[in-house]
């Protein structure tokens, strides 16, 4: 069972959201939060396998929350999602870059917000070749610590793949790229996180940028 935290401090999207996840028979909600402190103190209390996480809220804003729980040990099973309600958000990438594992706006479609759900706890980030690359290549550019010395840790083959990570491709996707079979492919694609201790997929594509090997606008 996927155990869901809701934070956001608006009562009717939690309720919205709650509906729909309870009504699925592998998602249920473990706990509500409506600013972020509260959220973070859930988070500890509870265990959530993800957190919708609000981008805006009072008290803590979804930013800094999502800084405190990436940053503790203790929490690093847990995966969170930004809700925004703009797509090119200034503070998603810095999300991203500190931890979150993807994020989603308002407004997105039912079925769109259960894959996403599905998506991290199966250890996926939301990195469609759209908004999220976008958003990435827009803002990488803000990165203060090139990641580039990271690289020599990697073999050629793991860096070609974090390339393709980095432009919004999933393992199926580079598995037919690079002709080898998805399970190769997913292989590749942990040692690298594991090698550069990326904590998710969303993560090695923020690195993809901040290390100079994708370019913004680059399509492999």
């Amino acid at each position: 069972m996927i155990r869901v935290l809701l934070a956001d401090d608006q009562s009717l999207v939690r309720a919205g959201f709650r509906a729909l996840l309870d009504a699925q028979p592998d998602i249920e909600v473990a706990g509500e939060a409506a600013d972020g402190e509260e959220a973070v103190r859930a988070i500890r209390e509870l265990r959530p396998d993800v957190v919708l996480m609000d981008i805006r809220m009072p008290a803590l804003d979804g930013l800094a929350a999502t800084r405190r729980v990436t940053g503790d040990e203790g929490l690093r099973d847990v995966k969170v999602v930004m809700l925004t309600t703009f797509e090119l958000d200034e503070y998603v990438f810095e999300a991203i870059r500190s931890g979150a594992s993807g994020f989603l706006v308002k407004d997105t479609e039912p079925d769109e917000l259960l894959r996403a759900v599905r998506a991290v706890v199966a250890g996926d980030a939301l990195l469609s070749p759209g908004v999220t690359r976008r958003l990435i290549a827009e803002f990488a550019a803000r990165s203060k610590e090139p990641a580039a010395g990271a690289l020599s840790r990697l073999t050629e083959r793991e860096r070609e793949v974090m390339a393709l990570v980095g432009i919004g491709l999933s393992n199926e996707e580079i598995a037919r790229r690079l002709v080898v079979s998805p399970l190769t492919a997913k292989t590749h694609v942990s040692r690298t996180m594991v090698k550069l201790g990326a904590r998710d997929r969303a993560q090695l594509v923020v690195l993809a940028y901040e290390s100079g090997l994708v370019r913004p606008g680059w399509l492999g």
